[in-house]
């Protein structure tokens, strides 16, 4: 059976700042998928994307990109990249964005590609960037990162601050944009109801640590919220628990096979978990 394809992978990757450590972790990004990466502030999503680009080196470990490394200046320019809050300058029109990374992209750069999302996003090219809010620099920085056919695109935050209806026309084009499973995604985001709509898998970063990284159908249709008595979790086996939440009325729990969970507590009540429940409880761990 051949190895399925990968656009990238950290291997063992690790980087040590005062006060927190990412990793050390392993990851893998197939080619022509979406990973949704989810974690609380502060879980090292940002950090773990700028080592995959190499906007950062790791302490530890090793990252693959696109069959190559990071260091590789031809690699770099296969992919696009937005940051939150990592802007143009506020003086810089959209057009004169577009003449910048012409420069840097050189060949690979598609100026019909670049005003077409322009136009698609409703944004003025004649307008200076410190006029535009927020949403619209990220729709700029969109534009730019994906005018030059990024065989992979990372995104951090990518849709933070932008309204219901433009988040699902960029999940849309999410959506297209891997159709010829050349090109792959990988995109941190809060906005979890962006990902149970998009991503192929979550990767769940926690406290600089990767808990898991999972199918995302299978993860949704197997972990659950039980509401029952203390004294029913007693007939569970303990791997199906996660943690459970106590109140005085009872206690909700997250568990690992919801299947598994009713056949044992038939009468219980075990609902669908979303991946914000998969991370309250998860959190909520760290508090005990």
């Amino acid at each position: 059976m051949m190895a399925e394809p990968l656009a990238a992978a950290l291997h063992g990757v690790a980087k040590h700042y005062h006060g927190f450590t990412l990793g050390p972790l392993n990851l893998e990004i197939p080619a022509g998928s979406i990973v949704g990466l989810i974690g609380e502030n502060g879980a090292g999503k940002t950090t773990l994307l700028k080592l995959l680009t190499g906007v950062n080196r790791p302490d530890a470990g090793t990252v693959e990109l696109l069959s190559a490394t990071p260091d590789d200046a031809a690699v770099r320019a296969k992919i696009g990249v937005v940051f939150e809050d990592a802007f143009f300058y506020g003086s810089f029109t959209a057009a004169q964005v577009g003449r910048s990374m012409a420069g840097v992209y050189g060949a690979r750069w598609n100026a019909e590609t670049f005003a077409g999302y322009l136009r698609r996003f409703g944004l003025d090219a004649g307008k200076k960037l410190k006029e535009y809010s927020r949403g619209m620099r990220l729709k700029l920085s969109l534009a730019a990162a994906l005018a030059h056919d990024p065989e992979l695109l990372v995104l951090d935050e990518a849709t933070a601050g932008l309204d219901p209806v433009v988040r699902s026309e960029l999940m849309d084009l999410f959506l297209e944009f891997i159709q010829d499973e050349r090109h792959s995604i990988i995109m941190s985001s809060h906005i979890t109801a962006d990902l149970e709509q998009v991503a192929d898998s979550i990767a769940y970063l926690h406290n600089g640590q990767l808990l898991f990284h999972e199918n995302k159908d299978e993860l949704l249709q197997s972990y659950g919220v039980l509401h029952c008595g203390e004294w029913a979790l007693t007939s569970l086996p303990a791997d199906l628990v996660i943690f459970s939440k106590h109140g005085a009325f009872g206690c909700e729990t997250l568990v690992k096979d919801r299947a598994a969970v009713r056949e044992l507590l038939p009468d219980a009540v075990c609902d669908a978990a979303g991946l914000d429940d998969i991370m309250r409880f998860y959190s909520g761990r760290d508090t005990q």
